[in-house]
């Protein structure tokens, strides 16, 4: 099944997934995880509400079918005029390793370049070492840019290392 645009009434589906995926117990059964870096929540329903006010910007699920299980999702934003800002790319822990965050990624490229996008950018935290080498095997490539971790916002998880950062990627389309 194709990507489909989230619902309201999904979000917290989406958070529990996503903080399932990245943080905790059971983030540790997938290969993705920041749980060895990062405690706490990846995510809330207040914060997901809140960002997806910005104009453009969506959160794409997966299932295998209609009324299904959510497998996965990816976050859409425009970024500049031709290039869109792709993060939250989830696939459920007990799934991974199976080529869906492969296909999620695929089709939220392709769903991007029917909105005119030209580009795909997107930060992956710095000491990601395994995800980064994903990624570039996908035909993302550092930009030399790099942002600040925001260690003093409790939103974002809990730092377990001073070191962190995000490394800015970008794909051409």
């Amino acid at each position: 099944m194709p990507l489909f645009p989230v619902s309201p009434a999904e979000l917290s589906d989406v958070v529990s997934l996503v903080n399932a995926a990245y943080r905790g117990d059971d983030a540790k059964a997938g290969w993705t995880h920041e749980a060895d870096y990062l405690a706490g929540q990846r995510t809330d329903l207040a914060m997901l509400t809140k960002d997806l006010e910005t104009p453009g910007a969506r959160v794409l699920g997966w299932r295998d079918g209609p009324e299904a299980e959510l497998l996965g999702c990816v976050w859409l934003e425009p970024a500049e005029p031709d290039a869109w800002y792709l993060g939250m790319l989830t696939v459920r822990p007990d799934l991974q390793d199976q080529g869906l965050g492969r296909r999620i990624l695929q089709a939220a490229e392709d769903h991007a370049a029917q909105l005119g996008a030209r580009r795909i950018r997107m930060t992956v935290v710095g000491v990601r070492d395994s995800l980064i080498a994903w990624y570039r095997r996908r035909g993302y490539a550092p930009t030399g840019e790099r942002e600040p971790f925001p260690y003093h916002d409790a939103r974002f998880g809990e730092p377990l290392r001073d070191d962190l950062d995000f490394v800015v990627f970008e794909k051409p389309l």
